[in-house]
């Protein structure tokens, strides 16, 4: 059963029998014969007039009206694609099973598999394993052979839904048959694809011929149509789809869709309330959280699959050699304080306004957490967000376990916050976020009274119990972290008593900063901070600097590449994240801060850098705390200073997005340089950095310190899956070619 790659314009199979010629599988048929990757099509259909009709439209070579007049030619190297309305499946599978061969591949393109599957099980049995149910997401209002469209299936999606006992070469041939129309291929489970059709599609056709007919039959106002604007036309498009197929497809998904049905009678009849009572927050609630659904529906559409856990649209970076970095630039706003105004605002009682706000995916998922939780968020547009807050205890549980994507400061910084909701709650994040260590806020939290469960080996997702009762503790912590000590301390606001942190170091104080900002009373002295549970937060408002771990990037970059010149504006310089500009500033490097002030409680500088010849230090422990995500860029910048450089007391790096020691070590070596990697750090010889391909392992700020590397390489540097890059930096690559780096995005 050989299979031709797609693109190659070869016949991939042999017979394509299209049973039902109208828009799906008329489309089917006319794209492979336009794209000759089959040796024949024939359709199968009901009247000889349409059958004439599809030979002379070109959509088939050969159409006849009974499956009996092709079976017996069919043969190990020919596809049957069963295009009749789903109640219709079962008719068709008898004809097919007395009459064709076990060798001929079947395939469908129904909307409902679960009525298929069981229509297969009445006919055989048992699925055979030459049936691979499959449903393609394409389609208009149109039908009929003369609706066909030979690019119909042009980067839409097809979802199969093969079964254990499918056979692997049968399913491949459908899979290679869909690519060869340009299709992108997906797999599901049966119950999965009727649940999700039935929400996404089903329950969207039921509305738009509801409405239609209420307004034709019920209301009787003659202009009601002449008058209607294109957002009537656009909702109710579907309306005009076949009414057959729709019937049949209700009757066939009937749980999925009366599931979605009362879910949104139930929405629709709170929405009217809302109207009714002129309940100004929950129609905004509504309306915000409606918008950003649509958005990021809308993402998915243009980058993404249908659901989390299928391929995501990967990105590399290819950095041609030298160069300099010229001008004056601002980075995004600050991650760490872009997550913690979404968090405290949500919990203080106003309306809290933000500016500065970093719109990376990372912070994007704080944000998108607390909408699943009940507060109305608007924005962001262009840094700008208002947060209606609900105050301690006005967060309401989840219908879903939250995502948080890549984000560690958000699922370990949200752990300490709900432990002390009333309700129970699960975060999740993807693959890299998945592999990171959770202990380090799951023992502190159960020291507290909180009933926290994470994976195998302390690793997401977390799943916390709600309803307990927190107590006070005094909690040393044994490795500094900024998240941890985070967690503990908004654990502390539902704890009885005051909760004390003492840190082994000094780490970012954003949450100390911000709770003062809101009007809670946090008192520090040297390495301790403590809170007492039970007070109140008040809105406020925020304005967050740009961040110091973007600008990094751009602060490495002017110190390596000879001519470079470059102002970074309005940078956050909190004392507890200054570790990159001391280090540097001990390298060697030419960086000076003017224009010094404090804005909402931070201070912020602009800072130029000019380039200078670097060289290699010992990096003193006392700085490493407060530059800790800086280090993959610093280790750029030690790969080009003269002599060594040495880093210890870091062991933090292993277990951030990715094992960064190793990682930036792994590259450096296949950049030529000497690149040591030690339990606690790394000893990096300075040298001449060359060309290569270097893997990101997921971490966004791997991703970005290779880029700026190729300012000082000998030749080109592709940086392989940059796509997290936009978790904390999405304008990244316009900054880079801005400033004069050679930096092409290209398809993994």
């Amino acid at each position: 059963m050989a299979v031709k790659e797609p693109g190659t314009q070869e016949p991939l199979i042999g017979r394509l029998v299209v049973i039902g010629l109208g828009l799906i599988g008329g489309s089917l048929a006319a794209g492979l014969k336009a794209r000759h990757l089959c040796r024949e099509t024939v359709g199968v259909v009901r009247r000889a007039a349409t059958a004439e009709q599809a030979v002379a439209l070109g959509v088939v070579d050969r159409a006849v009206t009974d499956v009996s007049d092709i079976a017996s030619e069919l043969g190990p190297d020919d596809v049957i694609f069963i295009s009749v309305p789903t109640l219709a499946v079962e008719s068709v599978l008898r004809a097919i099973a007395a009459q064709v061969d076990p060798a001929v591949t079947i395939t469908d393109g129904a909307s409902v598999k679960g009525s298929v599957i069981d229509a297969a099980r009445t006919v055989y049995g048992d699925v055979p394993p030459q049936f691979v149910p499959g449903h393609p997401i394409a389609g208009s209002e149109k039908s009929g052979v003369t609706a066909a469209n030979p690019d119909l299936y042009e980067k839409h999606r097809v979802i199969l839904t093969p079964l254990e006992n499918t056979d692997a070469e049968h399913l491949k041939r459908v899979t290679a048959l869909w690519q060869g129309v340009g299709a992108e291929v997906l797999s599901m489970s049966v119950a999965e694809h009727d649940e999700v059709l039935g929400a996404t599609s089903h329950l969207p056709h039921a509305i738009a011929y509801s409405l239609v007919d209420t307004l034709a039959h019920d209301i009787g106002n003659p202009n009601i149509f002449r008058y209607a604007a294109g957002g009537f036309r656009d909702f109710t498009r579907i309306a005009s789809s076949d009414p057959v197929m729709w019937h049949d497809i209700m009757r066939a998904n009937k749980d999925a869709v009366i599931t979605a049905l009362d879910l949104f009678i139930d929405n629709l009849t709170r929405l009217r309330r809302g109207i009714e009572t002129e309940d100004s927050e929950y129609l905004l609630g509504v309306f915000t959280r409606a918008k950003t659904a649509r958005d990021h529906f809308t993402k998915l559409l243009a980058k993404r699959a249908l659901v989390e856990s299928m391929s995501t649209h990967k990105i590399d970076y290819l950095l041609q050699p030298g160069g300099s970095v010229t001008g004056s630039i601002r980075v995004p706003g600050d991650k760490s304080m872009s997550h913690r105004s979404i968090m405290l605002g949500s919990l203080a009682e106003g309306v809290t306004e933000v500016e500065g706000f970093l719109e990376g995916e990372d912070a994007l998922a704080t944000l998108q957490a607390f909408r699943d939780m009940g507060v109305v968020i608007e924005g962001p547009d262009s840094g700008r967000v208002k947060i209606h807050g609900v105050g301690l205890h006005g967060l309401k549980a989840p219908k879903k376990p939250l995502y948080v994507g890549n984000s560690g400061t958000t699922i370990r910084l949200m752990s300490g916050l709900l432990a002390g909701q009333a309700f129970d709650s699960e975060m999740s994040g993807d693959e890299s976020l998945a592999k990171r260590p959770m202990g380090r806020v799951a023992d502190p939290l159960r020291a507290m009274g909180a009933v926290v469960e994470t994976a195998e080996g302390g690793r997401p997702p977390l799943k916390i119990k709600g309803g307990q009762t927190l107590k006070a503790i005094d909690y040393v912590m044994p490795m500094a972290s900024a998240q941890v000590k985070s967690c503990v301390l908004l654990a502390g606001l539902y704890a009885q008593g005051t909760t004390r942190v003492t840190e082994p170091a000094p780490t970012r104080d954003h949450t100390e900063r911000m709770l003062t900002g809101f009007g809670y009373s946090v008192k520090k002295d040297g390495p301790v901070a403590e809170l007492t549970g039970g007070g109140k937060l008040t809105a406020t408002k925020i304005e967050v600097p740009a961040d110091i771990s973007s600008a990094t990037f751009y602060m490495v970059a002017a110190s390596i590449a000879p001519g470079s010149d470059l102002t970074l504006t309005h940078v956050g310089i909190n004392p507890t994240r200054i570790g990159v500009i001391n280090i540097l500033k001990l390298m060697g490097a030419d960086l000076t801060l003017s224009n010094e002030r404090v804005v909402g409680g931070e201070p912020v500088a602009d800072i130029r850098v000019r380039y200078a010849p670097l060289k290699g230090i010992d990096i003193p422990e006392d700085q490493v705390p407060l530059a800790i995500d800086e280090f993959p860029a610093l280790f750029v910048a030690a790969a080009c200073a003269e002599g060594k450089t040495v880093l210890t007391g870091a062991e933090e790096l292993r277990v951030k997005e990715s094992d960064r020691i190793q990682a930036m070590a792994d590259g450096l070596q296949i950049l030529g340089i000497d690149a040591e990697p030690t339990p606690d750090g790394i000893v990096i010889q300075g040298g001449q950095l060359g060309s290569g391909e270097v893997e990101t392992h997921h971490d966004h700020r791997i991703a970005m310190s290779f880029a700026i590397a190729a300012l000082r390489a000998s030749g080109p540097i592709r940086v392989k899956d940059a796509t997290n890059v936009a978790t904390s930096f999405p304008t990244f690559v316009e900054l880079a070619k801005q400033t004069g780096i050679s930096l092409e995005v290209i398809d993994s």
